[in-house]
């Protein structure tokens, strides 16, 4: 455990360590696969316009009734758009995936997953949010009801859209980890596997709650819009460690390093803030908040297994809170995500 000062200098380095700054290159618009036409769900929601970024990448703008918005989407398509197929939601961490820290820029997850047959789902939205319903507008962060949008708004869109055959999964990192793991309790059977990566469960114990309490004021909002103030009954209500059972029947990976420096954490390496100063910070930083994790991690394995529930746990004894680290296990989680869309492994 680590103290309340120390939890908010690693916090507010988060910039620094996870939102590594890669420059992207430019997306031109051309013939690509179109979305059926989705219509409009009961609620209001709607796929509000359609980009083709490429022959297999879509940029969706699609309008949420609960929070009053559009919301950007983006999409890779299966390989094989002729039939049926799955979808995995692949969820950013702190910044929501409106920065450089995101899975398309900071590995080459979209590579990996290219030939899988599987459409592969990206909001863009949501910093510092935890993907989550709050109680009330926040005055820096806006309404938040990430949780509707995941769970009710978003999926019957995307089904109708890409001819999807219903199996879903959904796989996220560090904010992102709690999220994928709130989701599925939130909407039971929406999702068959989950993937988790250096997320914390346990959202209501003081460790985790300091911990989401100092990701979110690093964006500017204020938890008591999220749950209330600590102790409110509304996180523990939203704690995955606590409904803990309700995870029965998903396939589950959950992952975390220990903290340590391991391979990606070297001077100017790929997967490396650049500098010294940069390394010092993804190995100082980067390694308290993955410490964190893992202390998350471990009782929430001890929890699934004093339940009897199966799970896949990847624990690492090297490791920072870093993407070298995220994008090894997205792979390592394959076969676990596999197993629940249907597809080899």
């Amino acid at each position: 455990m680590r103290s309340t000062k120390t939890w908010g200098a690693a916090v507010m380095a988060l910039s620094a360590t996870v939102l590594l700054p890669i420059a992207a290159g430019t997306a031109h618009a051309v013939s690509g696969p179109a979305p059926a036409p989705a219509g409009t769900s009961a609620d209001g929601s709607r796929i509000a316009s359609s980009e083709a970024v490429d022959a297999r990448t879509v940029k969706l703008q699609v309008y949420s009734a609960a929070m009053g918005k559009n919301i950007e989407v983006d999409v890779q398509r299966a390989v094989d758009t002729s039939q049926p197929t799955p979808v995995l939601y692949l969820l950013n961490g702190a910044g929501g995936g409106t920065d450089s820290a995101t899975w398309q820029k900071q590995t080459d997850a979209l590579g990996f997953l290219a030939d899988k047959n599987v459409n592969v789902v990206q909001p863009v939205g949501g910093g510092f949010s935890y993907y989550t319903d709050w109680r009330e507008p926040d005055p820096v962060l806006g309404v938040n009801k990430w949780k509707t949008f995941l769970t009710e708004e978003l999926p019957p869109l995307i089904d109708r859209a890409l001819n999807t055959d219903g199996r879903n999964a959904i796989a996220g990192l560090s904010m992102a980890g709690t999220s994928v793991l709130q989701l599925p309790i939130a909407a039971p059977g929406l999702y068959r596997s989950v993937a988790a990566y250096s997320g914390c469960a346990q959202i209501s114990d003081p460790v985790g709650y300091n911990a989401v309490n100092l990701v979110v004021s690093a964006g500017g909002g204020k938890t008591e819009n999220m749950y209330g103030p600590q102790g409110d009954p509304m996180w523990a209500e939203n704690d995955p460690y606590v409904h803990a059972d309700q995870l029965r029947g998903l396939n589950l990976f959950i992952s975390s390093g220990s903290g340590l420096p391991g391979q990606w954490d070297t001077l100017d390496g790929e997967h490396a803030l650049p500098g010294v100063g940069g390394l010092a910070n993804q190995v100082t930083v980067g390694g308290a908040l993955e410490a964190a994790t893992n202390y998350c991690t471990h009782n929430l394995q001890g929890e699934l297994g004093r339940l009897g529930i199966p799970a896949t746990f990847s624990f690492q004894p090297t490791g920072t809170h870093s993407w070298g680290y995220w994008e090894d296990d997205l792979k390592q989680s394959w076969p676990v995500l596999a197993a629940g869309l249907g597809l080899p492994a």
